[in-house]
Protein backbone atom coordinates (compact mmCIF):
# COMPACT_ATOMS: atom_id res chain seq x y z
CA UNK A 1 0.00 0.00 0.00
CA UNK A 2 1.51 3.13 -1.38
CA UNK A 3 -0.39 6.54 -0.47
CA UNK A 4 0.40 10.05 -0.38
CA UNK A 5 -1.38 13.42 1.73
CA UNK A 6 -1.13 17.01 0.71
CA UNK A 7 -1.64 19.41 2.88
CA UNK A 8 -1.90 23.42 2.99
CA UNK A 9 0.12 24.06 6.09
CA UNK A 10 1.82 21.65 8.47
CA UNK A 11 1.02 22.70 12.20
CA UNK A 12 1.47 19.06 13.78
CA UNK A 13 1.77 15.49 12.66
CA UNK A 14 -0.59 13.62 14.58
CA UNK A 15 -0.28 9.46 14.62
CA UNK A 16 -1.79 7.31 17.35
CA UNK A 17 -3.30 4.14 18.07
CA UNK A 18 -6.53 4.24 19.75
CA UNK A 19 -9.10 0.88 20.59
CA UNK A 20 -12.45 1.20 18.39
CA UNK A 21 -15.34 -0.24 18.35
CA UNK A 22 -16.94 -1.68 14.88
CA UNK A 23 -18.43 1.79 13.17
CA UNK A 24 -21.49 -0.40 12.52
CA UNK A 25 -22.50 -1.47 16.26
CA UNK A 26 -25.06 -4.87 16.24
CA UNK A 27 -28.41 -3.69 16.41
CA UNK A 28 -28.89 -5.03 20.31
CA UNK A 29 -30.27 -2.52 22.81
CA UNK A 30 -29.42 -4.84 25.83
CA UNK A 31 -25.71 -5.69 24.34
CA UNK A 32 -23.06 -4.92 27.46
CA UNK A 33 -20.73 -2.29 27.54
CA UNK A 34 -17.22 -2.77 27.66
CA UNK A 35 -15.81 -2.18 31.47
CA UNK A 36 -12.92 0.66 30.71
CA UNK A 37 -10.60 1.16 33.71
CA UNK A 38 -7.74 4.05 33.23
CA UNK A 39 -4.68 5.34 35.01
CA UNK A 40 -0.87 6.15 34.68
CA UNK A 41 2.25 4.27 35.01
CA UNK A 42 5.68 4.98 33.70
CA UNK A 43 5.12 8.22 32.48
CA UNK A 44 2.54 7.23 30.48
CA UNK A 45 -0.95 6.05 30.21
CA UNK A 46 -2.59 2.50 30.65
CA UNK A 47 -6.00 1.53 29.93
CA UNK A 48 -8.25 -1.61 29.97
CA UNK A 49 -11.45 -2.20 28.20
CA UNK A 50 -13.06 -5.82 29.77
CA UNK A 51 -16.22 -7.21 28.76
CA UNK A 52 -18.61 -9.24 31.04
CA UNK A 53 -16.79 -8.23 34.07
CA UNK A 54 -18.74 -8.72 37.15
CA UNK A 55 -19.17 -4.69 38.51
CA UNK A 56 -18.61 -5.96 41.76
CA UNK A 57 -15.14 -7.12 40.83
CA UNK A 58 -14.08 -3.36 39.57
CA UNK A 59 -12.42 -1.98 41.85
CA UNK A 60 -10.00 -5.28 43.11
CA UNK A 61 -9.16 -5.84 39.01
CA UNK A 62 -8.16 -2.13 38.66
CA UNK A 63 -5.84 -2.34 42.03
CA UNK A 64 -4.22 -5.81 40.61
CA UNK A 65 -3.82 -3.71 37.44
CA UNK A 66 -2.38 -0.60 38.49
CA UNK A 67 -0.46 -2.85 41.76
CA UNK A 68 1.29 -5.00 38.61
CA UNK A 69 1.93 -2.26 36.62
CA UNK A 70 3.78 -0.19 39.45
CA UNK A 71 5.63 -3.32 39.62
CA UNK A 72 6.70 -3.34 36.46
CA UNK A 73 7.74 -0.11 37.22
CA UNK A 74 10.14 -0.52 39.69
CA UNK A 75 11.82 -3.56 37.85
CA UNK A 76 12.85 -1.31 34.39
CA UNK A 77 12.46 2.54 35.68
CA UNK A 78 15.62 4.13 34.93
CA UNK A 79 13.97 7.24 37.07
CA UNK A 80 14.42 4.96 40.33
CA UNK A 81 17.80 4.25 41.92
CA UNK A 82 16.12 1.41 43.35
CA UNK A 83 14.41 0.21 40.57
CA UNK A 84 15.96 -3.63 39.71
CA UNK A 85 17.42 -2.10 36.41
CA UNK A 86 19.10 0.81 38.49
CA UNK A 87 20.70 -1.21 40.75
CA UNK A 88 22.34 -3.16 37.88
CA UNK A 89 23.21 -0.28 36.14
CA UNK A 90 24.99 1.86 38.85
CA UNK A 91 26.81 -1.65 40.17
CA UNK A 92 30.20 -1.20 38.69
CA UNK A 93 30.55 -5.31 38.79
CA UNK A 94 31.06 -7.51 35.84
CA UNK A 95 30.37 -10.51 37.55
CA UNK A 96 27.04 -12.40 37.36
CA UNK A 97 23.99 -9.86 37.81
CA UNK A 98 21.06 -12.24 39.50
CA UNK A 99 17.55 -10.78 37.84
CA UNK A 100 13.63 -12.50 37.48
CA UNK A 101 13.25 -14.32 34.54
CA UNK A 102 10.75 -10.96 33.10
CA UNK A 103 14.30 -8.99 33.00
CA UNK A 104 15.83 -11.50 31.10
CA UNK A 105 12.92 -12.26 28.99
CA UNK A 106 13.11 -8.67 27.78
CA UNK A 107 16.94 -7.97 27.45
CA UNK A 108 17.04 -11.25 25.10
CA UNK A 109 14.41 -9.89 23.12
CA UNK A 110 15.86 -6.90 22.97
CA UNK A 111 19.30 -8.12 22.08
CA UNK A 112 17.56 -10.62 19.32
CA UNK A 113 15.93 -7.43 17.42
CA UNK A 114 19.27 -5.50 18.10
CA UNK A 115 21.35 -7.44 15.72
CA UNK A 116 18.82 -7.83 13.38
CA UNK A 117 18.73 -3.91 12.91
CA UNK A 118 22.88 -4.28 12.88
CA UNK A 119 22.48 -2.38 16.42
CA UNK A 120 19.94 -0.06 15.15
CA UNK A 121 17.95 -1.07 18.71
CA UNK A 122 20.53 -0.54 21.61
CA UNK A 123 19.00 -0.92 24.69
CA UNK A 124 23.00 0.50 26.11
CA UNK A 125 22.29 3.67 24.48
CA UNK A 126 21.45 4.84 27.97
CA UNK A 127 24.73 7.10 27.77
CA UNK A 128 23.41 9.19 25.07
CA UNK A 129 20.13 8.88 25.59
CA UNK A 130 20.85 10.67 28.77
CA UNK A 131 23.54 13.26 27.54
CA UNK A 132 20.65 14.36 25.09
CA UNK A 133 17.99 14.89 27.97
CA UNK A 134 15.71 11.91 27.03
CA UNK A 135 16.64 10.20 30.69
CA UNK A 136 17.02 11.11 34.06
CA UNK A 137 18.90 13.99 33.11
CA UNK A 138 18.15 17.21 32.52
CA UNK A 139 18.31 18.45 28.81
CA UNK A 140 21.06 20.01 27.78
CA UNK A 141 21.24 23.45 27.60
CA UNK A 142 23.48 23.75 24.13
CA UNK A 143 24.22 20.94 21.66
CA UNK A 144 26.36 18.26 23.22
CA UNK A 145 30.03 18.56 21.47
CA UNK A 146 31.17 15.80 19.86
CA UNK A 147 33.85 15.00 22.14
CA UNK A 148 30.76 14.33 24.63
CA UNK A 149 28.62 12.31 22.43
CA UNK A 150 31.87 9.96 21.40
CA UNK A 151 32.65 9.50 25.32
CA UNK A 152 29.15 8.28 25.42
CA UNK A 153 28.99 5.92 22.53
CA UNK A 154 32.15 4.62 23.52
CA UNK A 155 30.35 2.95 26.61
CA UNK A 156 27.54 1.75 24.87
CA UNK A 157 26.70 -1.64 22.61
CA UNK A 158 25.18 -4.50 22.65
CA UNK A 159 28.59 -6.78 22.58
CA UNK A 160 29.31 -5.59 26.03
CA UNK A 161 25.46 -6.84 27.57
CA UNK A 162 24.87 -10.54 28.41
CA UNK A 163 21.87 -12.62 29.48
CA UNK A 164 22.89 -15.91 31.06
CA UNK A 165 20.13 -18.84 32.10
CA UNK A 166 20.88 -21.09 34.16
CA UNK A 167 18.23 -23.50 36.16
CA UNK A 168 16.15 -21.70 38.71
CA UNK A 169 18.05 -18.86 38.22
CA UNK A 170 18.87 -15.97 34.88
CA UNK A 171 21.66 -13.24 35.00
CA UNK A 172 22.74 -10.34 33.46
CA UNK A 173 26.23 -9.60 32.95
CA UNK A 174 28.14 -6.62 31.39
CA UNK A 175 32.03 -5.90 30.53
CA UNK A 176 32.12 -2.66 30.94
CA UNK A 177 31.58 -1.02 34.49
CA UNK A 178 29.43 1.70 33.36
CA UNK A 179 27.54 0.37 30.54
CA UNK A 180 23.59 2.13 31.43
CA UNK A 181 20.70 -0.25 30.10
CA UNK A 182 17.58 1.77 29.20
CA UNK A 183 14.52 -0.63 28.96
CA UNK A 184 12.45 2.31 28.10
CA UNK A 185 12.19 1.31 24.38
CA UNK A 186 10.51 -1.97 25.35
CA UNK A 187 8.60 -1.26 28.57
CA UNK A 188 5.34 -0.15 27.32
CA UNK A 189 5.01 -3.40 24.89
CA UNK A 190 6.31 -5.75 27.87
CA UNK A 191 3.84 -4.31 30.86
CA UNK A 192 1.21 -4.78 27.87
CA UNK A 193 1.37 -8.16 27.41
CA UNK A 194 2.51 -8.60 31.63
CA UNK A 195 -1.52 -6.98 31.85
CA UNK A 196 -2.87 -9.59 29.07
CA UNK A 197 -1.50 -12.23 30.91
CA UNK A 198 -3.19 -10.53 34.24
CA UNK A 199 -6.39 -11.15 32.35
CA UNK A 200 -5.94 -14.92 31.66
CA UNK A 201 -5.61 -15.09 35.52
CA UNK A 202 -8.32 -13.77 36.36
CA UNK A 203 -10.32 -15.94 33.56
CA UNK A 204 -10.71 -12.56 31.26
CA UNK A 205 -11.11 -13.59 27.87
CA UNK A 206 -12.40 -10.44 26.27
CA UNK A 207 -10.46 -7.30 26.42
CA UNK A 208 -7.98 -4.79 25.29
CA UNK A 209 -5.33 -3.71 26.88
CA UNK A 210 -2.86 -1.06 26.07
CA UNK A 211 0.29 1.10 28.16
CA UNK A 212 1.22 4.02 25.98
CA UNK A 213 1.60 2.97 22.63
CA UNK A 214 1.51 -0.84 22.91
CA UNK A 215 -1.79 -2.79 22.89
CA UNK A 216 -2.79 -5.96 23.36
CA UNK A 217 -6.57 -7.89 22.98
CA UNK A 218 -8.25 -10.95 22.64
CA UNK A 219 -11.63 -11.89 22.15
CA UNK A 220 -14.80 -9.65 21.06
CA UNK A 221 -15.67 -6.55 22.10
CA UNK A 222 -19.69 -5.24 22.92
CA UNK A 223 -20.33 -5.73 19.00
CA UNK A 224 -19.53 -9.43 19.13
CA UNK A 225 -16.85 -8.17 16.68
CA UNK A 226 -13.06 -8.27 16.77
CA UNK A 227 -11.32 -5.74 19.41
CA UNK A 228 -10.08 -2.85 16.21
CA UNK A 229 -7.22 -0.91 16.05
CA UNK A 230 -7.36 2.54 14.06
CA UNK A 231 -4.72 4.39 12.58
CA UNK A 232 -5.04 7.92 12.21
CA UNK A 233 -4.16 9.95 9.29
CA UNK A 234 -1.34 12.71 9.64
CA UNK A 235 -3.81 15.88 8.77
CA UNK A 236 -5.14 18.58 11.06
CA UNK A 237 -8.49 16.39 11.83
CA UNK A 238 -7.84 14.69 14.86
CA UNK A 239 -10.19 12.07 14.12
CA UNK A 240 -9.58 11.15 10.32
CA UNK A 241 -8.59 7.67 10.26
CA UNK A 242 -6.64 6.44 7.81
CA UNK A 243 -7.26 2.29 8.69
CA UNK A 244 -8.61 -0.13 10.39
CA UNK A 245 -6.35 -3.27 11.63
CA UNK A 246 -7.87 -6.33 13.28
CA UNK A 247 -4.57 -7.48 15.87
CA UNK A 248 -6.70 -9.93 17.58
CA UNK A 249 -4.54 -12.34 19.54
CA UNK A 250 -0.69 -10.33 18.71
CA UNK A 251 0.46 -7.05 20.07
CA UNK A 252 0.94 -4.13 18.21
CA UNK A 253 3.16 -0.81 18.88
CA UNK A 254 4.10 2.38 17.32
CA UNK A 255 7.44 5.04 17.64
CA UNK A 256 7.25 8.57 16.43
CA UNK A 257 9.75 10.89 15.92
CA UNK A 258 7.01 13.52 17.18
CA UNK A 259 6.19 11.72 20.19
CA UNK A 260 8.95 12.87 22.46
CA UNK A 261 11.12 15.68 21.52
CA UNK A 262 12.12 19.42 22.70
CA UNK A 263 13.98 22.71 20.58
CA UNK A 264 17.76 23.26 20.92
CA UNK A 265 19.70 25.45 19.03
CA UNK A 266 17.07 26.44 16.23
CA UNK A 267 16.48 22.26 15.76
CA UNK A 268 13.95 19.97 16.72
CA UNK A 269 15.76 17.24 18.86
CA UNK A 270 13.93 13.59 18.42
CA UNK A 271 13.93 11.03 21.67
CA UNK A 272 15.01 8.95 19.37
CA UNK A 273 18.63 8.53 19.14
CA UNK A 274 20.94 6.75 16.51
CA UNK A 275 23.92 4.29 18.12
CA UNK A 276 25.94 4.83 15.05
CA UNK A 277 26.00 8.45 15.37
CA UNK A 278 25.44 9.11 18.84
CA UNK A 279 23.22 11.55 17.89
CA UNK A 280 18.71 12.07 17.03
CA UNK A 281 17.88 10.97 13.84
CA UNK A 282 17.10 13.79 10.87
CA UNK A 283 15.33 11.13 8.51
CA UNK A 284 11.82 11.99 7.15
CA UNK A 285 10.75 8.50 8.80
CA UNK A 286 7.68 10.09 11.34
CA UNK A 287 6.19 6.87 12.29
CA UNK A 288 6.66 3.24 12.52
CA UNK A 289 3.71 0.64 13.64
CA UNK A 290 4.86 -2.71 14.11
CA UNK A 291 1.96 -5.76 14.62
CA UNK A 292 3.75 -9.05 15.89
CA UNK A 293 2.81 -11.70 17.95
CA UNK A 294 3.32 -9.82 21.60
CA UNK A 295 3.73 -6.11 22.08
CA UNK A 296 7.35 -6.57 23.51
CA UNK A 297 8.54 -8.11 20.00
CA UNK A 298 6.84 -5.16 18.71
CA UNK A 299 7.67 -2.32 20.78
CA UNK A 300 11.73 -3.55 19.87
CA UNK A 301 10.84 -3.82 16.03
CA UNK A 302 9.31 0.11 15.86
CA UNK A 303 12.45 1.21 17.69
CA UNK A 304 14.74 -0.52 15.59
CA UNK A 305 13.27 0.74 12.69
CA UNK A 306 12.45 3.99 13.29
CA UNK A 307 16.36 4.31 13.97
CA UNK A 308 17.25 2.88 10.67
CA UNK A 309 15.28 5.33 8.21
CA UNK A 310 12.62 4.29 5.76
CA UNK A 311 14.90 2.63 3.02
CA UNK A 312 17.17 0.03 5.17
CA UNK A 313 13.84 -0.42 7.54
CA UNK A 314 12.25 -1.58 4.25
CA UNK A 315 15.44 -3.88 3.48
CA UNK A 316 14.86 -5.41 6.96
CA UNK A 317 11.33 -5.69 7.07
CA UNK A 318 11.10 -7.60 3.59
CA UNK A 319 14.05 -10.02 5.06
CA UNK A 320 12.14 -10.66 8.68
CA UNK A 321 8.92 -10.77 6.89
CA UNK A 322 7.54 -8.44 9.27
CA UNK A 323 3.74 -6.46 9.73
CA UNK A 324 4.96 -2.76 9.25
CA UNK A 325 3.09 0.34 8.52
CA UNK A 326 5.15 3.26 8.07
CA UNK A 327 4.90 7.38 7.05
CA UNK A 328 7.38 9.43 6.04
CA UNK A 329 6.93 12.82 5.84
CA UNK A 330 7.51 13.82 1.66
CA UNK A 331 7.54 17.81 1.30
CA UNK A 332 4.21 19.22 2.54
CA UNK A 333 2.71 16.04 2.48
CA UNK A 334 3.07 12.59 4.10
CA UNK A 335 3.58 9.23 2.43
CA UNK A 336 2.66 5.85 3.88
CA UNK A 337 3.95 2.37 3.23
CA UNK A 338 3.24 -1.41 4.13
CA UNK A 339 4.18 -4.25 4.11
CA UNK A 340 2.03 -7.40 2.67
CA UNK A 341 1.85 -8.76 6.21
CA UNK A 342 0.88 -5.91 7.70
CA UNK A 343 -1.80 -5.41 5.11
CA UNK A 344 -3.50 -8.77 5.88
CA UNK A 345 -4.39 -7.22 9.34
CA UNK A 346 -6.07 -4.70 7.30
CA UNK A 347 -9.94 -4.32 8.08
CA UNK A 348 -10.18 -1.29 5.66
CA UNK A 349 -8.56 1.92 4.32
CA UNK A 350 -10.59 5.14 4.98
CA UNK A 351 -8.94 7.14 2.83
Amino acid sequence: MDMTFLRASFLAMLFFLTACNDPTPVAKTDSPAATVLEGKTMGTFWRVSVMNLDKTRTDELRGKIQSQLDADDQLLSTYKNDSALMRFNLSTSTSLWPVSEAMADIVTESIRVGYKTNGAMDVTVGPLVNLWGFGPNKQPMTTPEQAAIDDARARTGLQHLTVINQYGQQYLQKDIPDLFVDLSTVGEGYAADHLAALMAQEGISRYLVSVGGALVSRGMNASDKPWRVAIQKPTDRQNAVQAIVDINGHGISTSGSYRNYYELDGKRISHVIDPQTGRPITHNLVSVTVIAPTALEADAWDTGLMVLGPEKAKEVVRQEGLAVYMITKEGDGFKTWSSPQFNSFLVGDKN
